[in-house]
């Protein structure tokens, strides 16, 4: 596995729109004083040419350009980093304009985005054999103040470190909207893992003493891109799985769109592609459409195929679409501690 360089206060920043331009509220003005606040500490910003744009169809503009620019941010030597614009719809559109080969010879360095942008960390870890940070996109860190998930999204971007946390509160309803494009995160449900081990479901790890580790290579994302990669050229999952077999698999998992009908059926895809023969374990996080459908809830559709490996499964977890988001590094090991609630991962860069 290859690990970029860490950044340091002089390290330069692009900022490319593989995914949504932000061109509209609230994102237009937060990825603006993004580029102030980050301007401040000492990075040169390099934002893309279509950054700012949206004639694009669920992308910033057409396929063609959208990989082209990617691909270009990546293999300049100028830029110490990227950080996608935003999430959008249709970036799997956009992975046939990507060069992965040049991108796979190139000095590797730091992508960071989430939801849409699976479609490029994925296959960048799986094929590329390079780590990428499953995190905020750029006009995130517009928001002010920080919460403390974008301290330690920058800490980890510096290596400054490398356990982190989850939170002790999550956002249900946001006060960010285009008539007030900086707020901060809207931090107010208690977190509550749902916990399934040894055949066991925990509903309430508050109410838990249960403690344990698991440890694996990261791997994941939004599973609303996931399934669409699985038999593609894209998916090189098998032999990634099989390179890495010693280290095992923890697959770090949540979703968008997706019903619980839809999360069901995309694990079922997922174990059928053979995606999950060395897992050992699972964390997944709040779904931002989870709502129960019949007689089917979200931890139900999990289950049906996780629990079947006989592997610790963690549910609403702090990653995903539901803020805050915990880091991840894709690619990396990870040391994944739970005590009760509470849980911290440390990574390994090997």
């Amino acid at each position: 596995m290859r690990y970029p360089d860490f950044i340091n206060s002089n390290s330069s920043i692009g900022l490319p729109a593989p995914s949504f331009g932000c061109t509209t509220e609230p994102y237009y003005t937060a990825l603006n004083h993004m580029m102030e606040v980050m301007r401040e500490k000492g990075h040169l910003l390099y934002p893309g040419t279509n950054s700012f744009k949206d004639d694009g169809v669920g992308i910033s503009t057409n396929p063609h350009d959208c990989g082209g620019e990617l691909t270009a941010m990546y293999l300049d030597d100028d830029i110490d980093m990227l950080i996608s614009c935003g999430g959008g719809e249709l970036m799997c559109e956009v992975l046939d304009y990507i060069d992965f080969e040049a991108i796979k010879s190139a000095k590797p360095k730091w992508f960071m985005g989430y939801s849409d942008n699976t479609n490029f960390i994925f296959p960048q870890v799986t094929l590329c054999d390079t780590a990428g940070i499953y995190g905020p996109c750029a006009s995130t860190f517009g928001m002010e103040p920080w919460h403390k998930s974008l301290h330690d999204f920058y800490s980890l971007l510096k290596g400054e470190e490398k356990t982190f946390s989850v939170y002790d509160k999550w956002e249900d309803i946001a006060f960010k909207s285009p008539e007030a494009p900086l707020e901060t995160i809207n931090a107010t449900e208690d977190r509550i893992h749902v916990i399934y081990k040894d055949g066991e479901l925990i509903k309430d790890a508050r109410k838990s003493d249960i403690t344990f580790q698991m440890k694996g290579r990261m791997l994941g994302g939004c599973m609303d891109c996931l399934i669409n990669m699985i038999g593609s050229k894209y998916d090189n999952v098998k032999a990634f799985d099989e390179k890495y077999a010693a280290d095992g698999i923890i697959w770090v998992l949540e979703s968008c769109d997706l019903n619980v009908f839809s999360i069901r059926r995309a694990m079922w895809q997922m174990e059928h592609a053979g995606w999950f023969k060395h897992v050992n374990g699972f964390l997944i996080g709040r779904p931002a459409n989870g709502d129960a459908i019949g007689n089917l809830d979200r931890y139900d559709a999990i289950l049906a195929v996780a629990s079947k490996y006989n592997v610790p499964v963690i549910m609403d977890t702090d990653i995903g679409h539901r803020s805050p988001m915990i880091p991840v590094v894709m690619g990396a090991i990870g040391n994944i501690e739970v005590n009760g609630n509470d849980m911290k991962v440390t990574y390994s860069f090997e």
